[in-house]
Parts: C-alpha cells; structure tokens; sequence
C-alpha cells in the first residue's frame, strides 16, 4: 500500500528530477529539450496537483494551490490537505515546474471496469492503480505495481487515470500497457 506522507518534506528532497507520467511541452535549448511551463501557465490562486519524488511517494499527486511565482520555473504552493507538522496551517513548499500540473478534468464514470487504469484517493494523494476486481455496491480492489499490493476503494474514491502530456489531458492506452 502506498505510504502514509509526513507532513513535513524531506530537507534533501530533489526537485531536478521529474514525476513518473510527468511530461510537459518541450522546446530545444542547446540540443537539449526543456519544457515550456512558465509563470505564465500558473496564476496566484490556481488550483493544481503536486507530484514528490520522495521515496515512497513517486507517482503520487497531491492537491494544492498556487501561492505566488518564486523564479521562472519555480512556485509557492500550499497544499489543500497536507499540514505543517505543529498542524497550525496548510503545509507550503517551493517547487519546480516538473513537479506541477493543473487538476485534471473531471469525468463522470458510472462504474469502473476490470484492468481499468485509475487514480486512487489514498493518504491524501492520488496513486494510479488498476483496477484488480469489481465488487457490489460501487466498490472496487485497486491493485498498485509499484508496491504490488491491492486496497478496497469506494467509487468516490476513484478517478479515471489521465497523463499530462505535451499541454493536454490523455486518456492511457491499454494497448500501450500490455
């Protein structure tokens, strides 16, 4: 099962490294491509999800809101249910533009099918899954590869998974996946 998240960040977290499923619109700099999100794509009091490359917690997208811009690729976020580790606020954190996306479009789902790719609301953080098995009363078990474990959710519980790829939402292939 996917960790339970420290309210505090880890002081040696490495933002230079990209979030799995992570991709933004690239341009080339110098024979090296870099993506194209500037303060311009992320505005103060912007709705956002947060990715940490923190172990244990790749892959994971976390809630938050756009603070201020710090720097050309960097921001202040607050996390929406993340908290300070005294609990007196939300927690806030500076991070790069590889680590932040805009909340995915919601799509109504009347029910989940077996093997589907979801994203799961586990430990305050979406985690992608698969859907493993359908239960009765809009329950599902959502089997997890990177820990290759299986969690009972409700369908609340439960989006369809989407990537963030090249400035659009995509619905994953399954072909792709076998």
């Amino acid at each position: 099962m996917p960790p339970k998240r420290r309210n505090k960040p880890d002081p040696h977290f490495d933002t230079r490294s990209p979030c799995k499923k992570r991709a933004a619109p690239l341009e080339e700099n110098g024979g090296e491509k870099v993506p194209i999100v500037t303060q311009e794509n992320f505005t103060n009091g912007t709705p956002v999800e947060v990715c940490s490359d923190e172990d244990g917690f790749h892959g994971a997208w976390f809630a938050a809101t756009i603070v201020e811009a710090v720097g050309g690729d960097k921001f202040l976020i607050e996390y929406q249910s993340l908290r300070t580790e005294d609990d007196s606020a939300f927690l806030r954190e500076e991070i790069d533009t590889l680590h932040i996306r805009p909340n995915p479009p919601e799509n109504a789902v009347e029910h989940f099918n077996l093997l589907q790719e979801v994203d799961a609301l586990y430990n305050d953080g979406w985690w992608v899954g698969v859907i493993s098995k359908v239960l009765s009363g809009s329950r599902y078990i959502v089997y997890f590869r990177s820990t290759c474990e299986e969690i009972e959710f409700q369908q609340s519980e439960l989006r369809l998974h989407q990537d963030w790829i090249g400035g659009k939402w995509v619905m994953p292939s399954r072909a792709l996946k076998l």
